[in-house]
């Protein structure tokens, strides 16, 4: 059995954790905060370029671009697909960054031929100590991601589907449905089914003509573009924001098996503190029974 200078040691050892683990409960809580509110800063921005899409096939139906399957799509899956994965640097973020990449290990077995692009120390560690090639890594960190990191990586995936190197993009990212619920996502990026960008039939064609310079094609091409980098931008801080909730999630969890696991030391303390001074007492009490016997025998 322990003593109580193990199970103080023990005790105090566990209040140093109980620092450590709220510390970053509080700093992922910031984070999170911060990155909610630059994404609600540029939501409405991409919002409004999906609108300006939608209005170009309302206004040309017969607008054709690289970037959406034709009206009759083939039936063939083949080619190469480019698969972007985005996961944190580092852990302690419960399973975030395994069911991230869990999704592009199934992208992976449904499609042997597909090429990762990763984000984030973490996934790259994972894909390099299984001898999984990687296409591309990008280098600089998933933490605080910003929109020139995001046009870095859509110029990438663009001109590599404009040179067809790649018939499909897909994003493997985590999306936050509500405050405390969280999905690992793959998603087609590109190309487009039209139907994404359809509008209710019960809102009109306009009447007057639009002009389009030089021509509807290159204007969608070049909104496509700008619509990318803000789906990329918009998939790196939903996935930032699912780390830090997550994390967040198993700091707190942490936290409070921290506080349980110090309240059963506690309790241990001060039973073998007791039994300490119990025994103290049944010794003191023993030798000056000892002594009243010894001294009724000296007379």
């Amino acid at each position: 059995m322990a003593g109580t200078k193990e199970i103080k040691t023990h005790i105090d050892s566990v209040q140093e954790t109980r620092k450590i683990t709220n510390a970053m409960y509080l700093i992922a809580a910031t984070k999170l905060r911060r990155a909610r509110q630059g994404l609600d800063n540029t939501r409405p921005y991409f919002e409004a370029l999906r609108g300006e899409i939608k209005r170009i096939f309302r206004a040309v139906r017969d607008v054709d671009s690289r970037y959406f399957y034709p009206s009759d799509p083939p039936a063939s899956t083949g080619g190469t697909y480019g698969c972007l994965v985005i996961t944190a640097d580092k852990g302690l973020a419960g399973a975030y960054n395994q069911n991230a990449i869990r999704e592009a290990q199934h992208l992976l077995e449904q499609h042997p031929n597909t090429k990762l692009f990763v984000v984030g120390e973490y996934g790259r560690r994972f894909f390099d100590h299984r001898n999984i090639p990687i296409e591309h890594s990008f280098l600089y960190t998933a933490q605080n991601p910003t929109m020139v990191r995001a046009r870095e990586i859509s110029a990438l995936l663009l001109d590599r589907f404009d040179r067809g190197e790649l018939q499909k993009i897909f994003v493997v990212y985590t999306d936050m449905e509500n405050g405390t619920t969280f999905t690992a996502r793959s998603t087609r990026l590109l190309p487009f089914h039209r139907n994404y960008f359809d509008s209710p039939r019960t809102e009109r064609k306009p009447v007057e003509p639009f002009e389009f310079l030089p021509n509807p094609k290159a204007v969608l091409e070049n909104m496509i573009q700008s619509y990318v980098s803000g789906f990329i931008y918009s998939a790196l801080i939903d996935s930032f924001c699912c780390e830090q909730n997550a994390r967040m999630m198993a700091m707190d969890s942490a936290n409070q098996n921290a506080e349980k696991l110090l309240g059963d030391l506690s309790l241990e303390f001060n039973r073998v503190r007791q039994s300490a001074i119990t025994q103290e007492i049944t010794e003191i009490s023993a030798g000056a029974k000892a002594q009243r016997q010894k001294r009724g025998k000296e007379r």
